[in-house]
């Protein structure tokens, strides 16, 4: 028996309710969007109905009772994602994302170090969301953008590495490709930017869900991640820095609860992370992503990381049939390098006609451009199915994708 399909699989499929429900089709719900988000485990949601049931107030400023639980499982789920990334308590800032975590470096650390001749590297594999701040960041500075090219597999050509960093302060770079599942050489392009100079940003949001992560071992400046795509709600993400760095960088927004004292004419901010966590928090959001958290380390990262790894494998080799019938496969085909993420198109049918036409199976793909619109135009690309699998998928959830598009084909005539 396969690690995708053992009664492991199983216990934690009935971890989720939504899992449960059939389609209004009549159809079980077969879910292959976790890139885009990830259905939420009971105890998640148990999470969020007891803030709001049993200690809803505001934290940092009561004195009372549930206000003081409140304040406590707020700081006890900081406790639990540092522990989750092998971080310090200190250095895990609460965001809504990703994307404000990258906007917050991009405005904090970014404007008080880019100057006019720096250089930002990032790599033609970035979302928009690790992409656009850092055109912003270079027109407001005059620093350049470079980028690490792709080949026609989307693995990331690094013959030219030393020369890339050159002159560069900053190198920002994804985990894990959302549209193609590249798992990036961290290991190795990490120490090189730090030889050259430069801090590096990593975006985590695909990376965090599903591969265990130490950012002290990466050594990477900067983390950051989000909890809807590691079972957690939206609205709730986390950016880790290196103290030091947080420590000279100053506040993204400004409010209430991210300072020490204020007078009229001058303000003294709070320490790290608080310096960055200005006004009322996603308290409930925060607590239920410590919950998810948790869930993921009960169940272990090892295991997550190998049963994705046979999962696509699996995939990979059920697709290859409906090659011969014009089926591409897009990214890398060997399942190490790769992170439980397939995009593919099939013959001539556009990739939203293939994903409706899944839809009616219960099957669940994300379709278009995966906000890498650059990436596309790349590839030649107008569009892909993504199936992306996590920890409740099987074997079998592969076989109802591999049965839809049959139904595309007949349907299609391919």
């Amino acid at each position: 028996m396969s690690v995708a399909a053992t009664p492991k699989v199983d216990a934690i499929v009935a971890d989720f309710p939504i899992l449960a429900r059939p389609t209004s089709r009549g159809k079980r719900l077969v879910y292959l969007d976790s890139a885009a988000t990830s259905q939420k485990p009971r105890a998640v949601i148990q999470a969020l109905v007891d803030y709001y049931e049993q200690y809803n107030a505001n934290i940092h400023r009561g004195v009372y009772e549930i206000a003081a639980r409140a304040t406590t499982e707020y700081e006890r789920a900081r406790v639990k994602l540092a522990r989750f990334v092998g971080a310090q308590t200190s250095e895990i800032v609460w965001v809504r994302n990703t994307t404000e975590a990258i906007n917050l470096v991009a405005y904090s650390w970014g404007s008080s170090n880019l100057r006019a001749g720096d250089a930002l590297l990032l790599t033609e594999l970035e979302h928009h969301s690790d992409l656009v701040p850092w055109q912003l960041l270079a027109q407001r500075t005059g620093a350049e953008l470079r980028f690490i090219p792709v080949d026609d597999r989307g693995v990331l050509v690094l013959d030219d590495l030393d020369r890339l960093l050159e002159g560069c302060k900053l190198v920002a770079i994804a985990h894990v490709s959302n549209t193609l599942g590249t798992i990036a050489p961290l290991e190795t392009i990490i120490p090189r930017a730090h030889a050259a100079g430069a801090v590096v940003l990593v975006d985590g949001a695909q990376g965090a869900p599903h591969l265990p992560v130490d950012v002290k071992a990466l050594d990477a400046d900067f983390y950051t991640f989000s909890g809807h795509k590691m079972l957690g709600p939206t609205g709730i993400g986390v950016l880790y820095g290196k103290h030091d760095l947080l420590a000279a960088m100053p506040p993204f927004v400004t409010g209430g609860d991210m300072i020490r004292r204020v007078e009229y004419a001058h303000t003294t901010f709070n320490d790290p992370p608080r310096k960055f966590e200005a006004g009322t928090s996603n308290i409930a959001d925060a607590i239920a992503f410590g919950v998810a958290a948790e869930y993921l380390q009960a169940i272990g990262m090892e295991w997550v990381r190998e049963h994705e790894r046979i999962l696509t494998g699996y995939a990979l080799g059920r697709l290859a049939e409906f090659e011969p019938r014009g089926l591409a496969i897009y990214g890398p085909r060997d399942p190490a390098l790769v992170s439980g993420v397939i995009s593919f198109n099939f013959a001539d049918v556009h990739a939203h006609d293939l994903a409706s036409i899944l839809d009616t199976e219960g099957v669940c793909v994300r379709a278009g451009h995966h906000c890498t619109m650059p990436l596309m135009d790349k590839m030649g690309w107008a569009a892909t199915a993504r199936a992306s699998f996590y920890i409740y998928n099987s074997e079998a959830d592969v076989d109802a994708l591999c049965s839809g598009i049959e139904k595309a084909a007949r349907v299609f005539g391919v």
